[in-house]
């Protein structure tokens, strides 16, 4: 507990007849007197005001979180005293994060069960944890606060953004993926699987008639064919010091991990394997080919914990340990993030090394600050000449790029925040084109 202003002024009010007891005796005895009354209602304040101890808190909480998303955080309270409280409460979430609705007020009634809801975003993958619960409340007579905490210790695991998963999902179920930015024209209708019959529409190629099932119905039938399946999907993540860059609080590491872990869902949705490794100047992690839709929630189990390192990535170990542990035809994908044209010239000799046999697509994260400095209007000579070497460092890049793509690689450049949507449909346009 902790004394209020109010009874500070209590005793500060007190206070004045001593200072008139140097020239008037008996104001010093009242200003004992007084001071006594203040001391004995403060007393009497601190036993008329229910303890806080009457008040249970529970914590409800997924064991599992999302990495840069609003997860929500449910506090159950229960008042066993026989008088309302009104509490001030705060909670010790993990940290780094975000959080809001948080600290609160909330009025307890006598023998009540009520809940509070408040939002946490957290910053950083891996295992954390909740710790303690504030409560705070005003006593009686408002000359104290009183306060207490309760020791509520959760453990949670931070995943990546498993919520996108279930969001594609949901509106995959609902045949609405374009909603997500995702083109699926091609998609289907452009396979060499058969998958149904159907009835003729306008624009279907007439060779897709099924002319005896179009006998035996008396009206046009078209065959409608699929994109494969079973195909293998590798996805190499560059750990390397590159992707410790970040663009609005998000590491170029946590997007990427995003998208391969979106990529992996439409793939085995699609009814393809996955595989992933994780390198660094060494492999970080290696995960053996899944298969099935029901995989995700193992892909991410094994990947959740995942962290960039401050080391130059080495781009022909990777290489030599994708051709060592996956030699059968793959469409390989490599996220990564280029720093400089030296950076890109090591990387772009080590992605050539991959082609054979696989199919490597190569998705790079736009440099955003170098970006936007290039596009920005200078005001000063020195401001002009920060411009022109954005601008030449971007030339240079894009050169680089489009060299790669002359030599039969597939490259992806594009801006962090749309990594997953561009993958994702670049993914779909290759399985349409039957590149692999």
């Amino acid at each position: 507990m902790m004394p209020r202003l109010s009874l500070l002024f209590l005793f500060a009010a007190a206070m004045i007849p001593f200072a008139l007891g140097t020239v008037w005796p008996e104001a010093g005895q009242a200003g004992i007197l007084i001071c006594l009354g203040v001391f004995l209602l403060a007393l009497v304040d601190l036993v008329i005001t229910p303890s806080l101890l009457a008040v249970e808190v529970h914590r409800d909480v997924k064991e599992v979180l999302s990495v840069g998303t609003p997860n929500s955080v449910k506090l159950w309270f229960t008042n066993r005293g026989s008088v309302p409280l009104k509490v001030h409460v705060h909670d010790e979430p993990p940290s780094p994060c975000h959080y809001s609705d948080l600290p609160f007020d909330i009025e307890l009634m006598p023998n009540k069960h009520q809940y509070s809801i408040y939002h946490v975003v957290p910053l950083h993958r891996g295992k954390n944890r909740f710790r303690r619960v504030f409560l705070q409340m005003s006593s009686r007579l408002k000359l104290w606060t009183i306060y207490d905490e309760r020791d509520i210790h959760q453990e949670v695991r931070i995943y990546p953004d498993i919520k996108a998963v279930h969001g594609v999902e949901l509106l995959a179920r609902r045949n609405r993926l374009a909603e997500t930015g995702i083109k699926l024209s091609r998609l289907r209708g452009r396979g060499t699987e058969f998958d149904r019959l159907r009835e003729y529409r306008r624009g279907d190629e007439f060779r897709s008639i099924d002319w005896k099932a179009t006998s035996r119905h008396q009206e046009l039938v078209s065959r409608e064919y699929v994109v494969e399946k079973n195909q293998n999907i590798i996805l190499l993540i560059d750990c390397g010091r590159s992707m410790c860059n970040e663009a609005e609080g998000v590491t170029h590491f946590d997007r990427a991990l995003n998208a391969a872990i979106l990529l992996s869902y439409v793939a085995l949705r699609q009814g393809d394997t996955v595989s992933l490794m994780a390198c660094s100047n060494k492999v970080e992690r290696w995960v053996p080919v899944v298969r099935g839709a029901g995989s995700i929630q193992k892909l991410i189990r094994q990947v959740y914990d995942l962290e960039p390192i401050y080391e130059a990535s080495d781009y022909q170990m990777m290489s030599e340990q994708l051709q060592l542990r996956y030699r059968k035809r793959s469409l390989v994908v490599v996220l990564t993030h280029a720093l400089d044209e030296v950076h890109l010239s090591h990387l772009g000799s080590a992605l050539r090394r991959m082609r054979w046999p696989h199919l490597v697509l190569s998705a790079f994260l736009k440099n955003v600050p170098l970006q936007d400095r290039m596009n920005s209007i200078p005001e000063t000579d020195r401001e002009a000449f920060q411009i022109a070497a954005a601008a030449d460092i971007v030339s240079t890049q894009t050169s680089q790029i489009a060299a790669l793509q002359k030599s039969g690689l597939l490259v992806l450049d594009t801006l962090p925040e749309n990594l997953s949507v561009n993958l994702i449909s670049r993914y779909l346009d290759i399985k349409a084109r039957q590149l692999l």
